[in-house]
This record gives C-alpha cells, structure tokens and sequence, in this order.
C-alpha cells in the first residue's frame, strides 16, 4: 500500500518560489505507522532529546558528580531525564542507548513505556562507533552495517520507531585518494 504524502506537504506554507510536489512512500505494512511517527517527530516546537551516550560516555558525567559508572548509577541518571515533569511538551522523541532501551528505570517500569506513556516516541542509535581506516592516519569510519537489519528487527520489537546512524568525518590533511 502506498500513501501519497499529500497532507503532511499541505501543512507546509506554500512560497512563491516553491514547487510542491505528491511524494509517494512505500514501506509495506509500515506505511501508516512511519508517516505518524514522522509527523509526531517533526511536531512544530518540540525536538529530540538525544540519551544515547555510551556507558563509557555516561560515565563520565557520573564521575563528575563523584559516582561510580555501574548500571544502577546510570539507570538512575535516565530515570532522572525521563522522569522530568512537562518533558512531552518539548520532547517528541528520545535516541536511546541499546542499554537502556532493553532496560527499565528504578521503579522496574521499562524506559519505552515511560516514553510512549508521555506521547514521546521511542529511537535507538544504530552505529557502533568510529573506527580508523587502515592505511589513513587520523581518517575514521562508522561501524555498524554488519548484522544492522537483525538488530533493527530486534530494537523494532523492543519498541524503537526510528533511528539515528552517526559517523563523524575528520580530514585532518584535506581529502584522500579514498575520499
């Protein structure tokens, strides 16, 4: 099934120079579900809290405060972020870490469920990391690609309606020759 983007175009403001234009999106039995989700995320005043740090990330923001970095300090940290009173007036989505996507916060409720309770649409970063590139001092690449559907299956189930895949590009002498 097909669903013409029509609606979600009419709401923007039609501009002198601008061209509008029927896109059509086919994402099979997703179809509805990834419009809404779209729509939700891209709500007018709202944003993305990004919770995705690594445990090793995290860390150091417990560290700063004197906490050791073990799962209940850093499950208590994101009880704290999502436990913030009016968050859904802002927040239309949250990136989250694998760990605490599949993990519940002090009360035993999962973070998902807190999410989706307050209108907020649960996301999952995807990338694994940066690694360098042989034979290209300083150069880096995103990991990740390898075994990328089955966990997008699986962070699916778990209750994640989008994805964040970040790769940091650092030219430290201008392009390569692989650039």
């Amino acid at each position: 099934m097909a669903l013409s983007l029509k609606n979600v175009l009419a709401s923007k403001p039609n501009t002198k120079n601008s061209t509008r234009r029927a896109v059509v999106m086919r994402a099979g039995k997703y179809d509805a579900e990834l419009v809404v989700t779209a729509k939700t995320l891209a709500s007018p005043g709202r944003g993305l809290l990004a919770m995705d740090e690594s445990n090793a990330t995290c860390g150091k923001r417990l560290d700063s405060v004197g906490l050791e970095n073990n799962l209940t300090n850093r499950r208590a940290y994101r009880t704290l972020l999502v436990n913030t009173p009016g968050l859904n007036k802002y927040i239309s989505g949250a990136i989250l870490f694998e760990e605490t996507l599949f993990d519940t916060t002090e009360c035993g409720k999962k973070f998902v469920d807190v999410f989706k309770s307050a209108g907020i649409i649960p996301g999952i970063k995807v990338d694994k990391g940066l690694a360098p590139i042989a034979n290209f001092s300083g150069e880096t690449w995103a990991m990740g690609l390898e075994g990328l559907d089955k966990r997008c299956a699986k962070y699916y189930e778990a209750g994640a309606r989008f994805c964040k895949w970040r790769s940091v590009v650092t030219i430290p002498a201008g392009p390569s020759s692989v650039a």
